[in-house]
């Protein structure tokens, strides 16, 4: 029996090229642009082992846990790692990052998060990236979770590695993600002996057999139905506008910080400064005497289509995210967390 997902025909080359392209209009860059096969994990593991090494000196920014697992990555590659690390809720700071090239000027690598989902905090990196070119280092982002949510623009930004992916401010697929190579990158993963060749991790690879190649033949069978969903919510936001799709982010944002303390019951940003808190997600701090992850389970248990969820580790006693990303950046997605998380915190053990 035919089945419209199962039955497709192969994923044609010039398809799949037309798919970077339309990613590289997102990010309105003229880098190289891959798109890799599988979870963003994919090509931010893979950037980093292409492009550090035993003679890499490294200033890994730390404000969430993405933070940290770039840093054990660096370390793992040989490299010497200063981590720059701030309080979750804030962010780090253009004056900050340049403070740690005056202690350490041999410092040729940084590596940041742009929005971390995690803890609900944005970094400035336009006025990072100013300092990180004035230095001379590669400059490796990851724009995972503020692509769609807020402007990523590897090109104005002197970002020299950008890894992107589609599962939340874009509305998309899970398993398949991209990232935008700078010339200076790829040649400093050229030099690198160390950097992955014949192997899944291999962005060397993909150049030299797909983009150095014409793009005319695809090294191995792409995921055709990650694939074509990637090209369904790149086509879906060229419609709607990349301006409105952030604007109606930034207002789900700026709605849940607002009826977070309207609400009442102790509940507070737990971002402090608005102009650090991430569109694509909005943390919350519940009050001492109540444990986060209790009243995210009573408010799932009301609704269970919400997209809540208690900080990770640690901080599940103390933290809620609202995550408002893709079709959830809505005012009614918002109302509905914020009524579900006030009936949840009326009721005291």
């Amino acid at each position: 029996m035919s089945h419209p997902f199962l039955d497709l025909p192969p994923l044609s080359a010039e398809r799949f090229a037309a798919i970077e392209d339309a990613v590289a209009r997102l990010l309105d860059t003229r880098q190289d642009v891959l798109i890799t096969q599988g979870e963003a994990l994919l090509p931010l593991e893979g950037a980093i082992r292409a492009a550090a090494g035993p003679g890499t000196v490294a200033l890994n920014v730390i404000t969430g846990p993405y933070g940290q697992t770039f840093g054990n990555w660096l370390r793992d590659c040989g490299a010497t790692v200063y981590d720059l690390s701030v309080p979750f809720h804030t962010a780090v700071t253009a004056e900050q990052v340049r403070e740690a090239f005056a202690a350490h000027p041999e410092i040729d690598f940084v590596s940041l998060v742009h929005a971390e989902a995690a803890t609900g905090n944005t970094n400035p990196v336009a006025e990072i990236g100013e300092v990180v070119r004035e230095q001379g280092a590669l400059f490796y982002l990851d724009a995972v979770a503020s692509v769609g949510a807020e402007p990523v623009l590897p090109d104005a930004w002197g970002v020299d590695l950008c890894v992107i992916g589609a599962q939340k401010a874009m509305g998309g697929p899970a398993g398949v993600s991209a990232i935008s190579v700078s010339e200076r990158a790829w040649a400093r993963m050229a030099a690198n002996p160390n950097a992955p060749r014949r192997s899944y991790l291999s962005l060397l690879d993909w150049k030299e057999r797909w983009t150095d190649a014409g793009r005319t033949v695809l090294p191995h069978a792409p995921a055709q139905l990650e694939m074509l969903a990637l090209q369904a919510c790149l086509e879906r936001i060229e419609s709607a506008g990349l301006d409105a799709v952030m604007a109606r982010h930034r207002g789900a944002a700026l709605a849940t910080r607002a009826g977070a303390v309207r609400l009442g019951g102790g509940l507070e940003p737990y971002v402090h400064e608005e102009k650090d808190a991430a569109p694509v997600a909005t943390t919350l701090r519940v009050p001492s005497d109540v444990v986060a992850s209790e009243v995210v389970a009573r408010a799932l248990a009301s609704d269970p289509g919400l997209p809540l969820a208690a900080g990770g580790g640690a901080l599940a006693k103390e933290m809620i995210r609202v995550n408002h990303y893709g079709a959830d950046a809505s005012p009614e997605t918002v109302e509905r967390c914020l009524a579900a998380l006030g009936a949840a915190l009326a009721v005291r053990d």
